[in-house]
Protein backbone atom coordinates (compact mmCIF):
# COMPACT_ATOMS: atom_id res chain seq x y z
CA UNK A 1 0.00 0.00 0.00
CA UNK A 2 1.53 3.32 -0.91
CA UNK A 3 0.97 6.92 0.27
CA UNK A 4 2.39 9.04 -2.51
CA UNK A 5 4.97 8.57 -5.57
CA UNK A 6 8.19 10.39 -3.62
CA UNK A 7 11.12 7.97 -4.71
CA UNK A 8 11.72 7.50 -1.13
CA UNK A 9 8.56 5.71 -0.84
CA UNK A 10 8.55 3.50 -3.55
CA UNK A 11 11.76 3.31 -5.25
CA UNK A 12 12.20 -0.15 -3.72
CA UNK A 13 8.91 -1.57 -5.13
CA UNK A 14 10.80 -2.82 -8.59
CA UNK A 15 13.69 -4.60 -6.80
CA UNK A 16 10.73 -6.27 -4.68
CA UNK A 17 8.81 -7.28 -7.76
CA UNK A 18 12.34 -8.46 -9.08
CA UNK A 19 12.29 -10.53 -6.35
CA UNK A 20 9.67 -12.07 -6.73
CA UNK A 21 6.89 -10.41 -4.92
CA UNK A 22 3.84 -11.02 -6.55
CA UNK A 23 1.00 -8.96 -4.97
CA UNK A 24 -1.72 -6.32 -5.72
CA UNK A 25 0.09 -2.60 -4.80
CA UNK A 26 -2.28 -0.16 -3.87
CA UNK A 27 -2.45 3.82 -4.47
CA UNK A 28 -4.20 6.38 -5.66
CA UNK A 29 -5.19 7.04 -9.11
CA UNK A 30 -3.06 10.12 -9.15
CA UNK A 31 -0.36 8.40 -7.16
CA UNK A 32 -0.62 5.67 -10.22
CA UNK A 33 -0.42 7.79 -12.64
CA UNK A 34 2.24 9.75 -11.29
CA UNK A 35 4.89 5.95 -10.79
CA UNK A 36 4.10 5.76 -14.62
CA UNK A 37 6.39 8.80 -15.08
CA UNK A 38 8.45 8.23 -12.18
CA UNK A 39 9.71 4.82 -11.89
CA UNK A 40 10.44 4.30 -15.57
CA UNK A 41 12.86 7.42 -15.17
CA UNK A 42 14.40 6.09 -11.85
CA UNK A 43 15.62 3.31 -14.02
CA UNK A 44 16.74 4.90 -16.87
CA UNK A 45 18.58 7.16 -14.43
CA UNK A 46 20.17 4.46 -12.96
CA UNK A 47 21.29 2.70 -15.90
CA UNK A 48 23.06 5.37 -17.17
CA UNK A 49 24.65 6.20 -13.56
CA UNK A 50 25.98 2.69 -13.54
CA UNK A 51 26.91 2.68 -17.42
CA UNK A 52 28.92 5.61 -16.01
CA UNK A 53 30.43 4.42 -13.55
CA UNK A 54 31.54 1.73 -15.35
CA UNK A 55 32.93 3.68 -17.79
CA UNK A 56 35.13 6.35 -15.35
CA UNK A 57 35.79 2.95 -13.22
CA UNK A 58 34.63 5.21 -10.17
CA UNK A 59 32.41 2.78 -8.23
CA UNK A 60 33.60 0.17 -5.87
CA UNK A 61 31.61 -3.20 -7.58
CA UNK A 62 32.91 -4.44 -10.74
CA UNK A 63 30.38 -4.08 -12.46
CA UNK A 64 28.43 -1.54 -11.04
CA UNK A 65 24.68 -2.35 -11.64
CA UNK A 66 21.70 -0.07 -11.19
CA UNK A 67 19.37 -1.24 -8.12
CA UNK A 68 16.75 -1.92 -10.82
CA UNK A 69 16.12 -1.66 -14.67
CA UNK A 70 13.58 -0.22 -16.97
CA UNK A 71 12.45 -3.54 -17.52
CA UNK A 72 11.83 -4.06 -13.81
CA UNK A 73 10.14 -0.57 -13.72
CA UNK A 74 7.38 -2.04 -16.01
CA UNK A 75 6.56 -5.08 -14.40
CA UNK A 76 6.17 -3.33 -11.08
CA UNK A 77 3.79 -1.04 -13.01
CA UNK A 78 1.65 -3.98 -13.95
CA UNK A 79 1.09 -4.70 -10.30
CA UNK A 80 -0.51 -1.38 -9.04
CA UNK A 81 -4.22 -1.30 -8.26
CA UNK A 82 -5.50 2.25 -9.02
CA UNK A 83 -7.73 3.88 -6.01
CA UNK A 84 -10.24 6.49 -5.48
CA UNK A 85 -9.83 8.31 -2.39
CA UNK A 86 -12.66 8.57 0.30
CA UNK A 87 -13.98 5.01 -1.14
CA UNK A 88 -13.50 2.34 1.41
CA UNK A 89 -11.43 -1.03 -0.88
CA UNK A 90 -12.85 -4.34 1.03
CA UNK A 91 -9.98 -6.44 0.89
CA UNK A 92 -9.74 -10.34 2.55
CA UNK A 93 -10.43 -9.32 6.84
CA UNK A 94 -9.68 -5.70 6.62
CA UNK A 95 -11.31 -2.44 4.89
CA UNK A 96 -8.52 0.08 3.33
CA UNK A 97 -9.20 3.86 2.61
CA UNK A 98 -7.02 6.35 0.70
CA UNK A 99 -7.83 9.90 2.12
CA UNK A 100 -5.92 13.18 1.49
CA UNK A 101 -2.52 14.25 3.13
CA UNK A 102 -1.70 17.08 0.79
CA UNK A 103 1.75 16.82 0.31
CA UNK A 104 1.85 15.85 -2.73
CA UNK A 105 -1.05 14.99 -5.95
CA UNK A 106 -2.36 12.25 -5.26
CA UNK A 107 -0.68 11.88 -2.15
CA UNK A 108 -2.77 10.32 1.03
CA UNK A 109 -3.02 8.79 4.41
CA UNK A 110 -4.47 5.50 4.97
CA UNK A 111 -6.97 4.53 7.91
CA UNK A 112 -7.29 0.59 7.82
CA UNK A 113 -10.03 -1.69 9.52
CA UNK A 114 -9.35 -5.29 10.62
CA UNK A 115 -12.86 -6.45 10.51
CA UNK A 116 -14.29 -8.42 13.55
CA UNK A 117 -11.35 -6.72 15.83
CA UNK A 118 -12.01 -4.87 18.36
CA UNK A 119 -9.06 -1.93 18.20
CA UNK A 120 -7.91 -2.82 14.79
CA UNK A 121 -8.41 0.86 13.28
CA UNK A 122 -4.88 1.68 11.82
CA UNK A 123 -4.34 5.03 10.49
CA UNK A 124 -0.83 5.29 8.43
CA UNK A 125 0.06 9.27 8.34
CA UNK A 126 2.08 8.72 5.07
CA UNK A 127 3.97 12.31 4.30
CA UNK A 128 1.49 15.46 5.60
CA UNK A 129 1.60 18.22 3.73
CA UNK A 130 0.96 21.78 4.47
CA UNK A 131 -2.17 23.86 6.01
CA UNK A 132 -1.38 27.02 4.25
CA UNK A 133 0.16 25.52 1.17
CA UNK A 134 0.09 27.27 -2.20
CA UNK A 135 -1.58 24.97 -4.80
CA UNK A 136 -1.85 21.97 -2.36
CA UNK A 137 -4.87 21.39 -0.48
CA UNK A 138 -4.70 20.87 3.23
CA UNK A 139 -4.88 17.35 4.84
CA UNK A 140 -7.73 15.90 5.21
CA UNK A 141 -9.52 15.19 8.91
CA UNK A 142 -9.00 11.95 9.69
CA UNK A 143 -11.82 9.32 11.27
CA UNK A 144 -11.05 8.07 14.88
CA UNK A 145 -8.61 4.98 15.61
CA UNK A 146 -6.93 2.97 17.56
CA UNK A 147 -3.23 3.17 15.94
CA UNK A 148 -1.33 5.67 14.75
CA UNK A 149 1.56 5.66 12.81
CA UNK A 150 2.88 9.23 12.27
CA UNK A 151 5.56 10.60 10.32
CA UNK A 152 8.02 12.80 12.28
CA UNK A 153 10.55 14.35 9.58
CA UNK A 154 10.46 18.12 10.98
CA UNK A 155 10.03 16.93 14.63
CA UNK A 156 10.90 19.97 16.57
CA UNK A 157 11.00 22.50 13.95
CA UNK A 158 8.67 24.55 12.50
CA UNK A 159 8.58 26.10 9.26
CA UNK A 160 10.60 29.72 9.21
CA UNK A 161 8.50 32.65 8.01
CA UNK A 162 10.89 33.17 5.28
CA UNK A 163 10.17 35.76 2.89
CA UNK A 164 9.83 33.43 0.07
CA UNK A 165 8.95 35.26 -3.10
CA UNK A 166 11.67 37.96 -1.35
CA UNK A 167 14.53 35.20 -1.17
CA UNK A 168 13.47 34.17 -4.95
CA UNK A 169 14.06 37.93 -6.50
CA UNK A 170 16.93 38.54 -4.22
CA UNK A 171 18.63 35.52 -5.87
CA UNK A 172 17.62 35.75 -9.42
CA UNK A 173 18.78 39.58 -9.25
CA UNK A 174 21.90 38.42 -8.18
CA UNK A 175 22.72 35.98 -10.96
CA UNK A 176 21.39 38.71 -13.15
CA UNK A 177 24.25 40.91 -11.60
CA UNK A 178 26.96 38.00 -11.51
CA UNK A 179 25.60 37.25 -15.24
CA UNK A 180 25.46 33.43 -12.70
CA UNK A 181 23.15 30.59 -13.13
CA UNK A 182 20.87 29.74 -9.81
CA UNK A 183 21.41 25.78 -9.97
CA UNK A 184 17.46 24.46 -8.35
CA UNK A 185 18.12 20.81 -6.88
CA UNK A 186 14.41 19.64 -6.68
CA UNK A 187 11.68 16.47 -6.54
CA UNK A 188 10.54 16.21 -10.44
CA UNK A 189 7.09 16.07 -9.45
CA UNK A 190 5.56 18.67 -5.97
CA UNK A 191 8.66 21.07 -5.61
CA UNK A 192 9.40 21.99 -9.01
CA UNK A 193 6.04 22.75 -9.77
CA UNK A 194 5.61 24.94 -6.70
CA UNK A 195 8.70 27.03 -7.77
CA UNK A 196 7.75 27.29 -11.08
CA UNK A 197 4.33 29.31 -9.81
CA UNK A 198 6.26 31.30 -7.57
CA UNK A 199 8.61 32.51 -10.03
CA UNK A 200 6.21 33.22 -12.50
CA UNK A 201 3.92 34.98 -10.18
CA UNK A 202 7.31 37.48 -9.24
CA UNK A 203 7.56 38.10 -13.28
CA UNK A 204 4.05 38.60 -13.79
CA UNK A 205 4.13 41.19 -10.88
CA UNK A 206 7.80 42.65 -11.81
CA UNK A 207 9.32 41.65 -8.73
CA UNK A 208 12.08 39.35 -10.40
CA UNK A 209 14.08 39.85 -13.59
CA UNK A 210 12.95 37.71 -16.79
CA UNK A 211 15.60 35.19 -16.75
CA UNK A 212 15.43 31.71 -18.51
CA UNK A 213 14.21 29.00 -16.72
CA UNK A 214 15.47 25.35 -17.86
CA UNK A 215 13.74 22.39 -16.44
CA UNK A 216 16.13 19.35 -16.97
CA UNK A 217 13.40 16.71 -16.06
CA UNK A 218 12.32 14.78 -19.45
CA UNK A 219 8.97 14.24 -17.28
CA UNK A 220 7.99 18.27 -16.29
CA UNK A 221 5.59 18.60 -19.14
CA UNK A 222 3.87 15.18 -18.86
CA UNK A 223 3.79 16.11 -15.42
CA UNK A 224 1.44 19.20 -16.38
CA UNK A 225 -0.76 16.97 -17.95
CA UNK A 226 -1.27 14.81 -14.82
CA UNK A 227 -1.71 17.91 -12.81
CA UNK A 228 -4.77 18.45 -15.10
CA UNK A 229 -6.12 14.93 -14.79
CA UNK A 230 -6.21 15.22 -10.73
CA UNK A 231 -7.72 19.21 -10.45
CA UNK A 232 -9.73 18.19 -6.95
CA UNK A 233 -6.29 17.56 -5.41
CA UNK A 234 -4.70 21.18 -6.00
CA UNK A 235 -6.26 24.88 -5.82
CA UNK A 236 -5.33 25.55 -9.60
CA UNK A 237 -6.99 25.99 -12.71
CA UNK A 238 -6.75 22.68 -14.99
CA UNK A 239 -7.69 25.10 -17.91
CA UNK A 240 -5.05 27.16 -17.46
CA UNK A 241 -2.51 24.34 -16.65
CA UNK A 242 -2.68 23.40 -20.25
CA UNK A 243 -2.34 27.23 -21.97
CA UNK A 244 1.18 27.52 -23.02
CA UNK A 245 1.31 31.48 -22.23
CA UNK A 246 -1.09 31.61 -19.52
CA UNK A 247 0.35 28.20 -17.67
CA UNK A 248 0.91 29.22 -13.68
CA UNK A 249 3.67 26.12 -14.12
CA UNK A 250 5.33 27.63 -17.08
CA UNK A 251 7.69 31.18 -16.40
CA UNK A 252 8.07 33.38 -19.01
CA UNK A 253 10.97 32.15 -20.79
CA UNK A 254 10.61 28.11 -19.22
CA UNK A 255 12.84 25.60 -21.81
CA UNK A 256 11.98 21.95 -21.36
CA UNK A 257 15.41 19.70 -21.69
CA UNK A 258 14.63 16.23 -22.52
CA UNK A 259 17.83 14.89 -24.67
CA UNK A 260 21.24 14.30 -22.60
CA UNK A 261 22.78 16.26 -25.16
CA UNK A 262 20.89 19.32 -24.56
CA UNK A 263 21.08 18.50 -20.42
CA UNK A 264 24.98 18.45 -21.30
CA UNK A 265 24.82 21.83 -23.14
CA UNK A 266 23.27 23.76 -20.13
CA UNK A 267 26.80 23.00 -18.23
CA UNK A 268 28.80 25.09 -20.37
CA UNK A 269 25.99 28.10 -20.91
CA UNK A 270 26.81 31.41 -19.60
CA UNK A 271 24.16 33.42 -17.40
CA UNK A 272 22.31 34.51 -16.03
CA UNK A 273 19.72 31.17 -16.36
CA UNK A 274 17.61 29.21 -13.58
CA UNK A 275 17.89 25.59 -14.06
CA UNK A 276 15.88 22.99 -11.81
CA UNK A 277 16.96 19.66 -12.13
CA UNK A 278 16.56 16.06 -10.55
CA UNK A 279 17.24 14.71 -7.27
CA UNK A 280 16.34 17.38 -5.02
CA UNK A 281 18.72 15.69 -2.42
CA UNK A 282 21.41 15.58 -5.20
CA UNK A 283 21.76 12.15 -4.24
CA UNK A 284 22.11 10.75 -8.34
CA UNK A 285 20.03 12.10 -11.59
CA UNK A 286 21.49 15.03 -13.79
CA UNK A 287 22.13 17.48 -10.54
CA UNK A 288 24.93 15.75 -10.67
CA UNK A 289 26.67 16.84 -13.66
CA UNK A 290 25.20 20.45 -12.95
CA UNK A 291 26.82 20.81 -9.39
CA UNK A 292 30.42 19.64 -10.98
CA UNK A 293 30.30 22.18 -13.23
CA UNK A 294 28.86 25.15 -11.10
CA UNK A 295 29.68 24.81 -7.24
CA UNK A 296 33.46 25.82 -8.05
CA UNK A 297 32.35 29.11 -9.46
CA UNK A 298 30.92 31.88 -6.99
CA UNK A 299 29.25 33.93 -9.84
CA UNK A 300 26.14 30.41 -9.06
CA UNK A 301 23.76 29.68 -6.32
CA UNK A 302 22.52 26.60 -5.24
CA UNK A 303 19.30 26.84 -3.81
CA UNK A 304 17.59 24.04 -1.46
CA UNK A 305 14.18 23.96 -1.44
CA UNK A 306 13.44 20.76 0.42
CA UNK A 307 14.33 18.40 3.45
CA UNK A 308 18.07 17.13 2.90
CA UNK A 309 18.33 13.68 4.72
CA UNK A 310 21.06 12.58 6.63
CA UNK A 311 24.17 11.52 4.28
CA UNK A 312 23.04 13.02 1.08
CA UNK A 313 24.93 15.60 -0.67
CA UNK A 314 22.20 17.52 -0.20
CA UNK A 315 22.51 17.75 3.43
CA UNK A 316 26.39 18.38 3.54
CA UNK A 317 26.20 21.13 1.08
CA UNK A 318 23.40 23.40 3.39
CA UNK A 319 25.99 22.29 6.37
CA UNK A 320 28.62 24.21 5.21
CA UNK A 321 31.21 21.43 3.36
CA UNK A 322 33.54 22.66 1.63
CA UNK A 323 33.74 19.95 -0.74
CA UNK A 324 31.78 17.41 -1.85
CA UNK A 325 32.63 14.23 -3.89
CA UNK A 326 30.56 13.26 -7.38
CA UNK A 327 31.34 10.35 -9.70
CA UNK A 328 34.72 10.16 -7.45
CA UNK A 329 35.74 13.37 -7.74
CA UNK A 330 36.15 16.16 -4.99
CA UNK A 331 35.04 19.31 -6.00
CA UNK A 332 35.23 22.64 -4.10
CA UNK A 333 31.95 24.49 -2.85
CA UNK A 334 32.69 27.93 -3.77
CA UNK A 335 29.24 29.14 -4.93
CA UNK A 336 26.44 30.64 -2.47
CA UNK A 337 24.62 27.65 -0.76
CA UNK A 338 20.91 28.48 0.07
CA UNK A 339 18.35 26.86 1.91
CA UNK A 340 14.59 27.84 1.98
CA UNK A 341 12.90 25.10 4.59
CA UNK A 342 9.44 27.41 4.33
CA UNK A 343 9.00 25.82 0.56
CA UNK A 344 8.73 22.06 2.06
CA UNK A 345 6.18 20.13 1.36
CA UNK A 346 5.86 18.59 4.88
CA UNK A 347 3.78 19.44 8.00
CA UNK A 348 5.99 21.17 10.67
CA UNK A 349 5.91 20.23 14.36
CA UNK A 350 2.85 22.87 14.92
CA UNK A 351 0.83 21.11 11.49
CA UNK A 352 1.58 17.93 13.15
CA UNK A 353 -0.05 18.27 16.16
CA UNK A 354 -3.04 20.12 14.48
CA UNK A 355 -3.76 17.48 12.75
CA UNK A 356 -2.94 14.80 15.36
CA UNK A 357 -5.24 17.12 17.23
CA UNK A 358 -8.56 16.27 15.07
CA UNK A 359 -8.58 12.84 16.30
CA UNK A 360 -11.73 12.30 18.20
CA UNK A 361 -11.23 10.85 20.84
CA UNK A 362 -7.35 10.49 20.33
CA UNK A 363 -5.90 7.14 19.35
CA UNK A 364 -5.21 4.52 21.91
CA UNK A 365 -1.58 3.93 21.01
CA UNK A 366 0.91 6.70 18.94
CA UNK A 367 4.20 5.29 17.06
CA UNK A 368 6.80 7.95 15.50
CA UNK A 369 7.80 6.94 12.80
CA UNK A 370 10.31 8.16 9.14
CA UNK A 371 12.48 10.65 11.21
CA UNK A 372 15.81 11.13 12.40
CA UNK A 373 16.29 10.27 16.17
CA UNK A 374 16.43 13.81 16.94
CA UNK A 375 13.53 15.18 15.22
CA UNK A 376 11.22 12.11 16.35
CA UNK A 377 12.77 12.13 20.23
CA UNK A 378 11.80 16.18 19.55
CA UNK A 379 7.87 15.45 18.77
CA UNK A 380 7.90 12.83 21.27
CA UNK A 381 8.47 15.45 23.99
CA UNK A 382 6.17 17.93 22.05
CA UNK A 383 2.96 15.60 21.85
CA UNK A 384 3.42 15.03 25.56
CA UNK A 385 3.32 18.83 27.14
CA UNK A 386 1.17 20.57 24.52
CA UNK A 387 -1.13 17.28 23.75
CA UNK A 388 -0.65 15.25 27.45
CA UNK A 389 -0.44 12.06 24.81
CA UNK A 390 2.42 9.80 25.38
CA UNK A 391 3.76 8.23 21.75
CA UNK A 392 6.32 5.48 21.56
CA UNK A 393 9.44 5.54 19.20
CA UNK A 394 9.41 1.44 17.83
CA UNK A 395 13.02 -0.07 17.31
CA UNK A 396 13.55 -2.26 14.47
CA UNK A 397 12.54 -5.94 15.38
CA UNK A 398 9.03 -4.62 17.44
CA UNK A 399 6.62 -6.43 17.30
CA UNK A 400 2.74 -4.64 18.06
CA UNK A 401 -0.30 -6.51 19.32
CA UNK A 402 -3.49 -5.41 17.68
CA UNK A 403 -6.89 -5.52 20.24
Amino acid sequence: ILTHGHIDHVGYLPKLVAEGFAGPVYASRATCALLKLLLPDAAYLQEQEAAYANKKGFSRHKPALPLFTSRDAEHALERLQPQPLEQPLQLDGLSLTFKPAGHILGSSFIQLELDSQPGGRITFSGDLGRYDGLFMKPPDRPAPTDILLLESTYGGRDHSDDKVDETLARLIQAIVERAGVLLIPSFAIGRTQQVLYRIRRLQDRGAAPQVPVYIDSPMAVDASHIYCRFGDDHNLKPSLLMDPHACPLRCRETFFVNSVADSKALNTMPGPAVVLSASGMCTGGRILHHLKWRLPQKKNVVLFVGYQAQGTRGRALVEGAESVRIHGERFPVRAQIVQLDALSAHADQGELTRWLGQFDPPPAEIYLIHGEPRATLALQAHLKQELGLQARIPVEGDRIVIG
